[in-house]
């Protein structure tokens, strides 16, 4: 199996756990080629409603991150949200590593595919760290900026450093070991029921949206985090800002998020008690927050 391709796995959904998600478009972004995105298109009673583009976390797709979160939103924002590149079924494929820094531009080319010139990134995890990207490279195109369960630097601890140094050695042998390393990965992956929360609607879609990435793109993207590191520069970013942080995250130190919201500073913080996974955890939780700190940074 060539791993530089999306795995041909696609598990149904879930009836009704993508209900209120935007419909898919196809764009096509010069010198990119074509992507697929979740385009919401203005409230039909608010033309002129803000622009929110939403970006995902690491190894899963835009769906899995944001199936929560989709109906709460469209009823008072323009939502977009696509897969980042080698991630999920629609994420764009090819280029020999993988970029935060290109997952930033590609923010810029859908909204130059959609006509849109200002925008509110909401980043998470992952998403978070393009998100800061956007507004360091492309400040004039964004209006808002919407940090969740993400950090100034992934690296922060020995552990964290030790496992994304190796991911750095790891990614460029995926093709070789692909095959082997990927079943693994769906075997853990179904061993787990997907994400391992429970869910059975969640863990469902989880499991086909693994099948699905580039297992070079995504490991890079991992060796990518390794090397973020935002401390330097973002106290210099003039956009507004909210942080949502997850007080029992697991994965990126609560101290950490809280340090982003401290170096910004933001203009609003939202505290969750809820782990890594909050927005298809608990939504209940992280929804108010997530709309909350929409509301500070579009009205305020």
């Amino acid at each position: 199996m060539d791993v530089a391709r999306s795995a041909q796995h696609h598990a149904p959904t879930p009836v009704g756990l993508l209900e209120g998600a935007p419909p898919l478009r196809t764009l096509d972004l010069t010198g990119l080629g074509s992507l697929v995105v979740r385009d919401s298109g203005p409230p039909t009673d608010r033309p002129d409603a803000p622009v929110v583009f939403l970006l995902h976390g690491w190894w899963v797709d835009a769906d899995l991150n944001w199936c929560r979160s989709f109906g709460s939103l469209t009823d008072r924002f323009r939502v977009v949200a696509w897969d980042h590149r080698g991630h999920g079924r629609h994420g764009l494929r090819g280029g020999r590593r993988f970029r935060l820094e290109d997952c930033a531009d590609d923010a810029v080319a859908v909204a130059d595919a959609l006509g849109i010139e200002t925008f509110t990134v909401v980043g998470y995890s992952l998403g978070g760290a393009v998100a800061q990207l956007v507004a360091r490279r492309h400040p004039q195109r964004i209006s808002g900026l919407i940090l969740c369960a993400t950090a100034l630097t992934f690296a922060s601890t020995p552990g964290l450093r030790r496992q994304l140094r190796m991911l750095r050695l790891v990614a460029p042998a995926a093709r070789l070991v692909g095959d082997v390393t990927w079943k693994l990965v769906w075997r853990i992956a179904d061993l787990r029921g997907g994400l391992g929360i429970g869910d059975d609607d969640v863990d469902c879609l989880a499991r086909g949206v693994i099948r699905q990435g580039d297992l070079r793109l995504l490991l890079g993207a991992g060796a990518a985090l390794g090397g973020f590191d935002a401390r330097d520069w973002v106290p210099d970013l003039t956009v507004a800002s909210a942080v949502v942080v997850c007080t029992m995250d697991g994965v990126i130190p609560t101290a950490d998020q809280r340090r982003l919201a401290e170096a910004l500073p933001a203009l609003h913080v939202e505290e969750v008690a809820a782990d890594h996974l909050a927005c298809v955890t608990a939504p209940d939780r992280f929804l108010p927050a997530l709309r909350r700190a929409l509301d500070a940074v579009t009205e305020g």
